[in-house]
């Protein structure tokens, strides 16, 4: 964001909305400008709220958590079930 706006002080601004084939969009000032090339939209009340996408989210959640140390149970290896045909 350019020095001259700082984020304190544009909360706000008027945006245009227009028509992209059957979609509704809205044209972000440049001062709104959000990184990335994707988000999620979701609606409360009669806001909708963007919110960016990072690429890798399910991976960098993946990486954040502990490794799991306890290993997988002992499981008893039963033979195949035999079945009537259908």
């Amino acid at each position: 964001m350019p020095a001259y706006f700082p984020e304190s002080i544009v909360t706000e601004r008027h945006a245009s909305l227009f028509r992209n084939g059957r979609n509704q969009a809205v044209r972000i000032p440049r001062e709104f400008e959000i990184n990335g090339t994707e988000v999620l939209i979701r609606k409360e009340g009669d806001c909708l709220i963007l919110t960016p996408i990072g690429k890798n989210r399910l991976l960098d959640l993946l990486a954040s958590w502990e490794p799991l140390n306890d290993g997988m149970p002992d499981v008893e290896d039963l033979p195949p079930q035999i079945r009537d045909d259908l």
